[in-house]
Formats: C-alpha cells, structure tokens, sequence
C-alpha cells in the first residue's frame, strides 16, 4: 500500500539503440525513494546520460555516471540536497576522468549527465551536456536544461541569431561540456522548482529531441500515460531514421501532496559556526582581567597568550568558512530556466501527421510483406477517426500513438524472430 511520501508519482523509463547503431551508449537511473526517512533527506533521484566515445568507451561514461552519481548522491549523509547532487556529478566525473586515463581505449571518453531530484523542497536539477531536461505543465512544455552545445552557446554569446542561416550551418551535436575529459566540471544547478499536482517531467538523450519536435514531445506527454508516452516517443524517433540511441525517463506528478513531507534539516559541520573556538578567546580574556584585578600577574599573561592564540585559530576558522560558502555557492549564470516554453496543447495537425505515420506503416507493411495483425491497429485508427470527427484531438492523439505503438511491437518481435532464427541457423 502507497504511503503519503511515495504515492506521488508515477515513472516510466525506456532505452532503445536506435536503428543505425550497433550498441546502446545510453544509460540511465532511477530511484525511487524507498523510505519515508530517504524521501525526506534525498527525495527521489533521476539521471539519463548518453556517452561519447570509440568502441565501448562511451557506453561505460554513461553507465558509469549514471551509476557513481546515484552512488554518490545517496552517500552523501549531511548536505543539503542541491549541493549533494552536485558534488556526485562532480564526483562521478573525476571518476571517469581517471578510468578514461589509466586505459588507452577508454582516452578522452565523456558523457552527458542530466539528473533531477524530486525532494521535500522541491525539483533540483544538475546538467552538464545537451541531453535534456523538460517539464510539461498546464499545457507548456519548458526546457528546463541549456544546451551545452556549440550552436546555443554562440547563440547565448550573440555570435548568432536565432533561425539565421549561419545558425543552422551549425552542426547541432557537438557539445561544449561533458563529463570525463576533464578533471573538474563545471555544472549547471537549476531549481528548487515548486512541485504541482499534474507536472510531468521528462528527461532525454538527444536521441529523441534529434528527430521528434518539442511541439509533439509535449502533447504526446500531455495525452498519454507515461509508460505510453516513453514508448510513443521512442517509437517516433526510430520511425523518422533511428539514427540515434534514445533514452526516456518520464516522472509525473500524481499527488503533490507527497511533497510536503518534512524536510530532514541538514548540517555540514564543514560550515558549522566554531562556537567553542569563538568563546575560548572571549573566555580567556574574561579570566586576564579577573587575574589582573586580583594581582596575579603571571597567570593574567598566561591568558592574554591564550587568549591571543584562540583569537588567531577563530578568525584563519572564519576566513576557511567564508571560502568554503563561496565555493558551495558559485555565482548563478545571467540566463535561467525555463530556456524554452513550447505549446503542449493538441492540434489537429498533430493528429494528422501520427495518422500519416499509421498510413506509412501499413503501406510499408504491404510492399515489403509483414505479418503483420491489424486488428487492434485498426480498431484505434477508427477511435482517433471519430475523436477527430468531434475535435477531441487530445483522443485522436492518444488511439493514433496507441496505433503506433502496437504496430511497432509486431515489427520488434518479428525482428527478434528473424535475428534468433539467423544466429540459430548459421549460413
């Protein structure tokens, strides 16, 4: 039975190699509180990561981060969450950065990290990299991650405008921050975002945002349930060339109310005001006047000394301190999320490019000779018809991805059959 602090939220997460590639270098985690305790101190964690590198370098950057940071980030027993988060990213990358260097193969291998943490105080994100990092809300999907691309760091710098030619001369996949290369990493901290009932956040390798648009990622968010949206998605983007792994984690907001769960108060005694060290000096000073008013000279010096010794190590304690809280709180960039806000509302246009997509599949279905059982595909293209015949466009949207998804499961287990028979009976 669902407890207050769990009862929250509904996840769905899937991961496909694509149609080009050979292997999966996709990776990705999640975590769902599994106390009330945990909830309160670390909430529930998320991390997708798509890794970079020859031969298998990349697959073990993303699993690895998406690992260590999981790792990571739960150890953490006394800071607060949003510095926890990014202390495992930071973590995780000298990690990688260290595999990638003791083992020529694996040199110079690197990984995206996009991981939210659904906490008590509410969403924080730590992104590095151009994987993503949406929220869908009251019909508005917002891009709660900056691209660490070429194309929107020259963009933000106003070298290039937005929809110029020189802009989309571009190339779109080369990422200017990732996890590995380097021994340290800068990461982008966004949040605490307050959490409402109905918000649906979906994080994603560029995979998915390569070949399906935001203006259908948030309708098809918004229409379907999360385990049909995730494979909606990736259905989408293998259907359009597949040219890429994709990888989707989608957590919804069910009752938001879970979110009020006490926070766990948390104390680094890293930054802990020295009280002891703060009152010693005060105390031996106190104790060299009473001395000198008494006569006793010799211990009255004694004091001073004393007391001029724990003045020192107070105020070298403060200045650490002071460091300390200016390297736990680096300056916050000029720009913030959301860095994009699209539409999720659902269009008829939408319904007729899915059903255009149905209408391809049977056609190819036809010509190149699948066995294929469209009855079910066929009953939900008539409920999308008749939806769409009442301008209920979010319906005609869910029966015409549910059209899709069945139709590729046929294909994915005739695919599975006709590899298994190959292997089984070699030439």
């Amino acid at each position: 039975m669902a407890e207050p602090w769990n009862a929250g939220i509904v996840v769905a997460a899937l991961s496909d190699v694509g149609m080009r590639r050979a292997n999966n270098q996709d990776a990705f985690a999640t975590l769902p509180a599994d106390s009330a305790e945990r909830f309160a101190r670390r909430g529930h964690l998320f991390v997708v990561a798509d890794g970079m590198g020859a031969h298998a370098a990349g697959e073990l950057a993303s699993k690895m981060a998406a690992e260590k940071i999981s790792q990571y980030y739960l150890k953490q027993s006394t800071a607060e969450p949003a510095k926890a988060l990014r202390l495992a990213v930071q973590e995780a990358n000298a990690d990688i950065h260290r595999r990638g260097q003791e083992n020529p193969e694996f040199y110079n291998m690197g990984t995206t990290a996009s991981s939210i943490a659904i906490t008590p105080e509410g969403v924080i994100i730590a992104h590095v990299g151009d994987s993503r990092v949406y929220r869908l809300r009251d019909g508005k999907l917002e891009q709660l991650t900056f691209d660490h691309s070429l194309v929107w760091e020259m963009e933000a710098s106003g070298q290039v405008h937005a929809n110029s030619s020189l802009r989309n001369a571009i190339p779109k996949n080369v990422i200017t921050r990732s996890l590995g290369p380097s021994e340290e990493v800068l990461v982008d901290m966004e949040g605490p975002f307050p959490i409402k009932n109905g918000d649906c956040f979906l994080l994603c390798s560029d995979g998915l945002t390569g070949q399906v648009d935001d203006e259908e990622i948030g309708p098809l968010l918004d229409c379907l349930p999360p385990e049909s949206a995730a494979r909606a998605l990736v259905d989408l983007a293998n259907l359009r060339g597949g040219n890429d792994n994709t990888t989707t984690v989608i957590v919804k907001i069910a009752n938001a109310a879970s979110s009020t769960v006490p926070a766990r108060k948390h104390r680094d005694p890293k930054n802990s005001v020295p009280w002891l060290i703060i009152f010693t000096p005060i105390f031996c000073f106190v104790a060299a006047l009473l001395l000198g008013i008494f006569g006793n000279i010799g211990p009255m010096v004694v004091a001073v000394i004393l007391g001029l010794i724990a003045a020192g190590v107070a105020f070298m304690q403060f200045q650490r301190l002071a460091k300390t809280t200016d390297e736990d709180s680096p300056a916050k960039p000029n720009r913030s999320a959301p860095y994009r806000t699209f539409s999720a509302k659902a269009t008829d246009d939408l319904v007729k490019k899915l059903s255009s997509v149905v209408d391809a599949l049977k056609a190819a279905a036809e010509e190149r000779k699948w066995t294929v059982d469209w009855t079910g595909v066929d009953a939900s293209v008539a409920e999308a018809s008749a939806a769409r015949s009442r301008a209920d466009f979010k319906a005609a949207i869910r029966h015409h991805a549910l059209a899709i998804i069945a139709t590729m499961a046929q294909l994915r287990t005739q695919h599975k059959r006709a590899a298994d028979s190959t292997h089984g009976h070699p030439r």
